[in-house]
């Protein structure tokens, strides 16, 4: 099933939207400036929108930002599998070859920032420096979920939640999107989101393909621990990370608490620096763009970014 209808995403602004295909997969992106490539992979439950306020700051700041439609979502292809995290950060990885780059800084959210620490780790040449936003590493994580069932795992519900079939797509759709308006309300902080980002992030879920394939990138999450894909890249995803990193997180966050993703940088041989965004729920690129873009720019400026 392809979602080559991108009309709904294809929202007019400083930047150009086109297709990129990679790896046989066709992918919508908006891209604005000139300069060293910054890929902006999304997070649950969004598209490339949730990085506009960045197409604007990095292309004025002398990047080439690249925000895309993850597979699976917005006016990207959506095969009927390929959401596991190995799949995707062999998206990622073919996305910055597409883009005429050897490599890029890889900048993700929420899920998108789970590909990002996978890229980092299966394609260390691709990724030039790595920032993650409201995402753990992946075996933070899952010591989160384990370790504190009642923090973490609590917080985790809605993933626990999507496992079982059909239902969860229908919900996701259900009364014009309102679950991942309500999912946006609940994650963030106070006074977001806006009624425009929320009514795009509604629309966008219910292109038709999209709840389903949004699901799956749980789904994989959740049922590959115990099987050997799964396993194999739990043990894979122990090797060091020799990228440069950068690990931001609201301290309001209610969906990965800031807790669980505190000590991420254990996986991490490069220079590492985490920071907290005050006020600022799982969105903080999106609730405070401005205290979020003197984090993200100060750190691509400094040439020895250690903490």
């Amino acid at each position: 099933m392809s979602g080559h209808d991108t009309s709904l995403v294809e929202v007019d602004g400083p930047w150009t939207h086109r297709a990129v295909s990679a790896g046989g997969t066709r992918f919508h992106v908006a891209e604005a400036g000139e300069g060293p490539l910054v890929l902006l992979l999304h997070g649950f439950p969004q598209f490339w929108w949730s990085w506009h306020h960045q197409l604007v700051s990095l292309a004025d700041a002398g990047y080439r930002a690249v925000a895309v439609d993850l597979r699976g979502y917005g006016g990207s292809d959506k095969p009927p599998r390929g959401y596991d995290l190995i799949t995707l950060a062999g998206d990622a990885a073919g996305l910055v070859r597409a883009l005429g780059e050897a490599n890029a800084v890889v900048c993700g959210h929420d899920w998108g920032g789970l590909l990002a620490w996978t890229t980092a780790v299966y394609h260390p040449k691709i990724v030039q420096r790595l920032a993650v936003v409201g995402a753990p590493h992946p075996l933070r994580l899952r010591q989160s979920v384990l370790g504190d069932p009642r923090g973490q795992g609590w917080a985790t519900r809605h993933t626990f939640g999507f496992q079982v079939p059909m239902w969860p797509e229908r919900r996701l759709v259900r009364d014009d999107g309102e679950l991942a308006g309500r999912l946006l309300r609940d994650w963030s902080g106070p006074g977001w989101p806006d009624e425009r980002t929320e009514r795009f992030a509604r629309k966008a879920v219910q292109i038709p393909g999209t709840a389903h394939c949004a699901l799956e990138y749980h789904r994989w999450l959740i049922r590959s621990q115990a099987r050997p894909d799964g396993i194999r890249y739990a043990h894979r995803m122990r090797t060091p990370i020799q990228a440069p990193t950068l690990q931001l997180h609201g301290d309001l966050d209610t969906c990965t608490l800031p807790a669980s993703a505190q000590g991420s940088g254990r996986y991490v041989a490069a220079p590492y620096r985490w920071k907290l965004i005050e006020g600022t729920g799982h969105f903080p690129h999106q609730e405070r763009p401005r205290a979020f873009d003197a984090q993200l720019l100060g750190w691509l400026a400094d040439p020895e970014p250690d903490s």
